[in-house]
């Protein structure tokens, strides 16, 4: 009985030891890890038409918290600037098109480096229910790599990229239309993925989905023309890490590291937009929130 009890004490060890081994150095394993807290303060500057389209400009800076980095430039990690047209064929459905500069972009361009991504939107806001407003925004964009020995990657010059956005906000009046005193709660979720229409064989493998974040807000409207927006967001990158080996008891290269990553970015961002009205009142002008 004894040497029975012994026996099933060595084999549940070896068990739970190979359970652990399993778990720790399984290639198929998703591994999370939380980044250190990301800053994004953005500076807008919208020009309102007389047709209810509109122009923008947008200057947005990004930082993370976490040790001094050397090729900061104005204090941030990433700097971005996107010049924005967006036109409304009714209350329902708008399209645009966005041109985005981006230096030493981190999420998706890669290590380092600089970016120009041309986009093409479409838009679409309903009503819904309890003075609610639920939104809708597809992209598809292509990236054009700058400064490409600063990425250190030998991949191709450009991808293209497909977003989608949903969100659902209110707009809760404080003072009257003229005076513009408004809250704008808002709570929107976006997926970016990588379009790849023919993948080669020696292609990197990727995940269906490389990048969502999940976003709450409170925009502040003080005026027609000042508003004032500070977000939280969830952010996650999804990767597969490059394998990495080492030799084991008899020699044997086996793979200890490696496969599918989520990075989660939380992140902390505040957009001031400034609005230049024209002299006449537009009728029935829609103003986007912030997260254009």
């Amino acid at each position: 009985m004894r040497y029975l009890l012994a026996v099933g004490a060595l084999l549940a060890a070896s068990a739970a030891q190979a359970q652990t081994t399993s778990a720790t150095y399984n290639p198929n394993a998703t591994r999370r890890t939380v980044q250190a807290l990301e800053l994004w303060p953005e500076l807008q500057g919208e020009v309102a038409l007389r047709n209810g389209d509109y122009l923008l400009l947008a200057v947005r800076g990004e930082r993370s918290t976490t040790g001094v980095q050397s090729a900061r430039t104005l204090g941030f990690d990433t700097r971005r600037v996107a010049a924005t047209y967006e036109h409304f064929w009714n209350k329902n459905w708008s399209w645009g098109g966005t041109l985005r500069y981006e230096s030493n972009a981190r999420f998706e361009a890669g290590s380092g480096g600089d970016m120009l991504a041309p986009e093409l939107l479409l838009r679409h806001r309903s009503p819904i229910f309890g003075g609610l407003t639920f939104g809708q925004r597809l992209g598809v964009e292509r990236q054009f790599y700058i400064n490409r020995n600063l990425v250190g990657s030998t991949g191709p010059d450009g991808q293209f990229w497909g977003r989608l956005r949903v969100d659902v906000e209110r707009l809760i009046l404080l003072s009257s239309e003229e005076m513009g005193l408004a809250l704008r709660p808002r709570l929107s979720y976006a997926a970016s993925t990588h379009l790849r229409f023919q993948k080669d064989t020696n292609d990197p493998d990727e995940r269906t989905i490389q990048f969502t974040s999940l976003r709450g807000e409170v925009g502040v409207r003080l005026s027609p023309a000042i508003d004032l927006t500070p977000w939280v967001a969830y952010q996650t990158q999804y990767g597969i890490a490059l394998p990495q080996y080492q030799p084991d008891a008899s020699g044997t290269l086996v793979q200890v590291q490696g496969g599918r990553t989520n990075s989660v970015y939380p992140t902390l961002g505040l957009d001031l937009r400034f609005t230049l009205l024209p002299s006449s009142p537009i009728a029935g002008r829609q103003q986007l929130p912030t997260q254009h």
